[in-house]
């Protein structure tokens, strides 16, 4: 689609449901995260391709397969290159369902959010604060090719510039206050506080 028609798109505004709850939720779903691609896996630093809207029917399997690996990683977010695939996709789920988000473009971004710290499944345990922006609006494509426009604030927009960044190749890591990166165990008390990981 043109870029000016996907600018006429209404911009709508996202309300998330509330971390800790969303967190709950995860907990009842059995852990497993191995169908993840893990750093150093050279995928995590690739720039991801654009994708043909043609091409979207081809991969409604793939966008199923990563709200399921998502949701048994007990994540939030999930980027194509996670599972292994160079293209600009990804799905995410902050309480109101699994979206979708196909060759995302962030438009604008406001203020700014340091809580909570972020994770990631591609780098399991490991935890650090991370300044992003806490309202962004963002035009893509939802799953099925259908031009979007929305504003997201705070958990939400967290959760979509992580994602954005492993399309860019770039890990929470390269962001990360140094001084704040730190493992966190299945034993930490820390856990209970932390945002399920991206």
């Amino acid at each position: 689609m043109p870029a000016a028609a996907a600018a006429a798109e209404p911009t709508t505004e996202h309300a998330a449901a509330e971390p800790q709850d969303f967190a709950e939720k995860l907990e009842a779903i059995p852990f497993d995260d191995s169908r993840v691609v893990k750093y150093p896996d050279p995928v995590l630093r690739q720039v991801a391709v654009e994708i043909a809207p043609a091409r979207l029917v081809g991969l409604q399997p793939l966008i199923d397969e990563m709200g399921e690996i998502m949701q048994s990683a007990h994540g939030v977010g999930l980027a194509a290159p996670q599972v292994g695939q160079s293209i600009r996709l990804f799905v995410y789920d902050v309480g109101d369902g699994i979206q979708t988000l196909v060759n995302p473009v962030l438009l604008k971004k406001k203020g700014e959010q340091i809580e909570p710290e972020e994770g990631c499944l591609s780098i399991p345990g490991l935890r650090g604060v991370v300044k992003r922006a806490s309202e962004i609006t963002v035009k893509a494509l939802d799953r099925t090719g259908r031009p979007t426009r929305f504003r997201a604030f705070d958990f939400e927009a967290r959760v979509i510039q992580h994602e954005l960044d492993h399309l860019n190749g770039v890990l929470f890591i390269d962001h990360a206050d140094p001084a704040t990166l730190h493992m966190v165990g299945d034993g930490d008390d820390e856990r209970d506080d932390a945002a399920p990981a991206e």
